[in-house]
Order: structure tokens, then sequence, then C-alpha cells
């Protein structure tokens, strides 16, 4: 520190010279073009150096007691010290122009026939001296909050990103670890965020020996706030989700909830499916969401029609449920619209045909192999510039010969049963935990096994 502030103080002092001898250039130039005769030139050197260097000396070093740059009797003190210096500086440099130039007659005749041009120049020079001052301290002023307010801004982001980072974390143990197999089916899911945490969700859930839920949901929006609702979908769902529930029932239960507590403008779509592998048959309901693409063995692509209303708006919404035989060979996708609807540089969407394409030229890839191909390609396509979070499952159907499937759909056999079932099952309109929350404290409170683990119990 002491080898820079040594540095600086000899090229402060060259710099101030240069100023001073650009105004000793500059009075000369004045008095030629208004006489028509230049005053001598060591006259004019001598004034601009010793005015210039004792003026500036003074003004920095002599300060006032108890006045501030704030306080209003700064510029008119300040003032009186300017006369009092000019006064001194222009009585020495007068001196010694007296003593240089051996000019006959007395010091004190000298003095009051030349003092006026040096004082009323250095008044100027001081004033200038002084503006200067003031506005390099407000500068510095004006910097060091700049710096404060940086800080403090560089700071929260920091803490932001720190509880995103951990929000994220959380969202994560929400999704399942580790998916949920059957001997006669392959299953394989992908979550990708547009940002840190995001709105998309996919579960596979065990209800039984030879059943499993499949659920794929996308809330609207992405960040915290869909995150946030995201973690109540997730907590409904693994409420709901039981071997004795048809889809259309959990899909109409997660409805009522959301229309109770969901926020204007927003709402959830949601595919919701129990996998029977005894049958190979899929149940399944679609609360507004992307139809999912069934590629048979040969080659042939058709769409899951079944078509609900998005959770979360009517509180009436009677879904219904529809099956589909998973045949041997088959793979079904579901996904959000942040596969298809991801965009390459010129706007172009990638699109289910592409998706088709690329699941179709895979050949005998595991669907961990080929989940792993299918976003890479989704990615690859947007140059890595998601614009919505994507989340991907995938169900292929192995080959079982038919006499090892037996009939197996599920359905409630009458509104006596349905009503028995829908007071084992938690209303989550009345529970104020599900309402509550902060962005990192709700996905880690929301969770199924910390919710009501007394009433869930018994599902």
């Amino acid at each position: 520190m002491k080898s820079a502030a040594n540095t600086r103080l000899p090229l402060r002092i060259v710099r101030q010279q240069a100023r001073y001898l650009a105004i000793a250039g500059g009075v000369y130039a004045v008095f030629w073009a208004a006489t028509g005769q230049a005053p001598t030139l060591s006259v004019t050197l001598i004034y601009s150096f010793l005015l210039g260097n004792f003026t500036t000396l003074a003004l920095e070093q002599i300060s006032i007691p108890g006045v501030t740059r704030e306080s209003s009797w700064y510029w008119p003190l300040n003032v009186v010290l300017l006369l009092a210096v000019t006064a001194i500086a222009v009585t020495l440099a007068t001196l010694v122009v007296f003593l240089v130039s051996g000019t006959p007659g007395g010091f004190q005749q000298f003095l009051s026939t030349g003092w006026k041009f040096p004082a009323v120049a250095n008044l100027i020079f001081g004033m200038s001296f002084f503006i200067h001052q003031v506005t390099r301290w407000r500068l510095e002023d004006r910097n060091r909050q700049l710096e404060r307010t940086l800080e403090l801004r560089t700071a929260e982001r920091e803490l932001d990103a720190e509880e995103l980072k951990q929000a994220r974390e959380i969202q994560q143990g929400l999704l399942p670890k580790d998916l949920p197999q059957l001997s006669e089916f392959e299953i394989a899911g992908a979550w990708e965020p547009a940002c840190l945490v995001g709105g998309d969700y996919y579960d596979v859930i065990k209800l039984g020996k030879d059943k499993l839920a499949i659920c794929i949901a996308d809330v609207v929006g992405k960040g915290i706030s869909a995150a946030l609702l995201m973690a109540n979908v997730q907590a409904a769902v693994r409420a709901f989700a039981t071997e004795a529930a048809t889809p259309s029932y959990v899909c109409s239960r997660i409805n009522s909830v959301l229309c109770a507590n969901i926020a204007t403008g927003k709402f959830v779509t949601l595919f919701y499916g129990v996998l029977d592998a005894s049958s190979r048959i899929l149940q399944y309901t679609n609360a507004g969401h992307l139809r999912p693409i069934l590629i048979g063995d040969d080659g042939n692509v058709k769409h899951l029609e079944n078509g609900g209303a998005l959770l979360g708006v009517f509180p009436d919404w009677k879904y219904e449920d529809s099956t589909v035989e998973l045949d041997e060979g088959d793979l079904l996708m579901a996904f959000t619209d942040g596969i298809t609807e991801a965009m390459d540089a010129e706007g172009e969407e990638f699109g289910e045909e592409r998706l088709i394409q690329v699941a179709r030229n895979t050949g005998e890839q595991s669907m961990e192999d080929l989940k792993t191909q299918l976003l890479g390609s989704v990615q690859e396509f947007c140059n890595f510039r998601m614009r919505d979070d994507a989340t991907l499952i995938l169900i292929a159907a192995s080959r079982v010969g038919s006499e090892q499937r037996k009939p197996a759909l599920i359905s409630f056999q009458n509104e006596a049963t349905e009503l028995a079932r829908s007071k084992t099952v938690i209303d989550f309109s009345t529970t104020r935990d599900c309402r509550a929350y902060t962005p990192v404290a709700t996905l880690a409170s929301i969770s199924c096994s910390t919710l009501l683990p007394a009433e869930i119990a018994h599902l």
C-alpha cells in the first residue's frame, strides 16, 4: 500500500505542474490576443507555478474546524479562506518576480501596480479548485454508496442462490429416486427444470405386487412459485393414490384440493394411470395434459385419447377412466411441453414428430439409455437453452405370453363403497399445513412422508 501511494504522489505532482504550465500558456495567449503585446514569459511562468502550487497546497492542508461539506457555512468560510490565501500567494509571487526582474523602484510600488490580474486569476483558480474538490468528493461518496449497494445485492443474490440450491435439493427429494419396476415392464423417468427449481412433476408409486401408479404433471409457470404448487400436487397424489382408487377418482380429489387452495390464474395438467402387470392394461385419466404417445412394436403410433379439464379450474368436473393394453414391444411416452416445445435458434419447435423419430431409431436400448438419448436430443436441438421445464416417463412392455395375463381393472363397486373410500382419504382443502409455505420450508414439509402421517397410514 505504501509503495503504491509513494508511486502515485510523484505522478500527481507532475500532472499538477503540467496543468500550471498549460495555465501559463493560456494567460500568455490571452494577453497577446487582448493587448497585442505578449507579457514576459518568465514572469508568466513564475506567477503560474508559484500561485498554483502555493494555493493548492494551502487549500488541501488547511481545513476549517467544525465545518463539513454539507454545512451551509462551507462555501462562505472557504471563500474567506481563499481570499486570505490569495493575498499571501500574490504577495509572495510578486516579490519573487520583483527580485528576478530587477524592476527599479520599491517593492510596495511594484505590488500596488501588479497585484490585480494575478489576484483575479488566482481567485478563479481557487474557486475552480473548490468546485473540483467538491465534485470529486461527491463522486467518491456516490461510488462508495454504489459499492455498498452492490455488496448488499451480491450478498442477497448469494443467499437467494443458496436457498434456491436447497429448494432444488428438496424438490429432487420429492421425486422418486429409484423407480419401482414390474417384471413385465421397464420404466424410466427424467426431470430437467428450466431454472434451479421447476413446476414439472413425475412419480411412479408401488400400489401392489403387480400394480404401479404412473403420474406426470405440469404446473403453469416455472421457478419458485411453480415448485411450491408442484409440492402440493405431489403430496396430494401420494395421499390419494391407492390400489383401490381409480385414476378418475384420484384426479377428482386432487382437483377439489387445488380448486380450494390454488391462486387465481394458476392451474395444473396431470396424467395419472394405474398399470397392471398381470393384465398388461393401463387404466388412466388425463386432466388437460399432453396426450401420451404409444409406439407399437410394429412402429405404428397412436395417442392415448382421454380429454379432461385442467386441475384447479373447474371444481365440479367429472373425470373419466380409459384403458389401453400394452402389447409386447410397445413403448409408451408421457412428457411435458418442455420436451416438444423446445425451440432452436430459428424458433422452430422440437415437436412430437422428432420425439417419435428419435424413439423409433434407438433400436434395442434400455429405457435408461433411451431416456438419456431423448433428453439429450431435445437439449442439443435448443442448444441447451431450455425455455420450460422438461419431464419424461417411458414405459416399455416386455414379451410375456397371453396365458400369463389376467384381467384386473380398478372400479368402485357401488356408491356406498365410494363414499366409504372418500372418508378414508385426506381432505387437503381443510389441512392448514398445505396452505402456508415459504420457498424452502414448504418443499420440505409438504412431502407425503411428513404430511399428517396418522391420516395417511391407514390409506
